[in-house]
């Protein structure tokens, strides 16, 4: 007597899906509908062609399932191109003014169009069909996390790249006569910032070469022990480079601040204001300035 192979959880689903295909995709589609429908994110075609193609690319992944664990292949092809899928659809679906929210939806009601299917499956048992929606939850919770990750470090990439760019461009370092730069600080000085701007402000030292550096530091609000240090570390690198500074704009909190933590600014010039900063950058170059009559 031979007896009848038995069928692996991920062998179920696929013989439920072959069998029941035409009114699992209508569902897809009607769903789909519903979700995207309302505010023309997807047209009813593209809903269609994004239901067809999940579920090949679905069929693809439980042909990969570990017959023993029930477990999905996540370095497997078919595993990765379900993944990359996802995201296409996401980025589609953000692109036209939807949410993450309203995608997680869409994958939601995926899943429900499968569970909907299996109640018209009466070739299996209650414990198979418990293995069957256990091991759904396990792919689709696994395939969630998944696009979530990408999703995350996607937006994590964009902050990082906007956050430099504000970097860039929050210091600007202006040529405002032959010789001299001036260079407002607004904000507080962290060690992330300090880097990049002593790097800009070295750069443009060199190469206009410059012998003055106004330094303004009138938009700073608040001053501690490691802003002091920054500014000192900057002031130290203009002198290495035979350029003098000349700081301007501290005011009287910023200076009692300064003589509260002990710190030394050593020779480096100080001047009330910008302009007074720039006279005396001027007077050091022997150059007049003079109103026209």
């Amino acid at each position: 007597m031979v007896r009848k192979k038995k069928m692996s959880t991920a062998e179920l689903l696929i013989d439920n899906l072959k069998l029941n295909i035409g009114n699992i995709t209508s569902l897809i589609e009607s769903k789909g509908a519903d979700a995207f429908g309302d505010d023309n994110l997807l047209s009813g075609e593209e809903i269609e062609d994004y239901s067809l193609e999940f579920l090949e690319l679905f069929v693809g992944i439980l042909h990969t399932q570990d017959l023993v664990s029930d477990k999905s292949n996540k370095e497997s092809h078919e595993y990765k191109a379900l993944i990359s899928f996802f995201n296409n659809c996401s980025e589609e679906i953000q692109i036209r003014g939807g949410t993450m929210d309203l995608f997680v939806s869409y994958m939601h009601f995926l899943q429900t169009s499968l569970i909907e299917g299996l109640h018209d499956d009466t070739s299996m048992t209650m414990s198979q069909y418990r293995e069957v929606l256990l091991m759904m939850a396990s792919l689709f919770n696994d395939m969630t996390l998944n696009v979530f990750e990408i999703y995350l470090g996607e937006k994590e990439f964009t902050i990082k790249a906007q956050q430099e760019e504000l970097l860039q461009t929050s210091t600007p370092i202006t040529e405002i006569w032959d010789g001299v730069l001036t260079l407002p600080i607004i904000g507080s000085l962290d060690s992330s910032r300090t880097m990049v701007v002593m790097e800009k402000l070295l750069q443009k030292i060199e190469s206009e070469r410059s012998r003055m550096v106004v330094i303004d530091v009138t938009g700073v609000m608040t001053i501690d022990s490691q802003v002091a240090h920054h500014l000192i570390q900057m002031m130290r690198a203009v002198k290495l480079m035979g350029a003098t500074p000349i700081i301007t704009g501290i005011r009287p909190e910023i200076a009692r601040a300064l003589t509260n933590l002990n710190i030394d600014l050593g020779d480096v010039v100080t001047r009330a204001t910008l302009s007074e900063g720039l006279k005396e950058a001027f007077r050091y170059l022997n150059v007049t300035v003079s109103t026209k009559d």
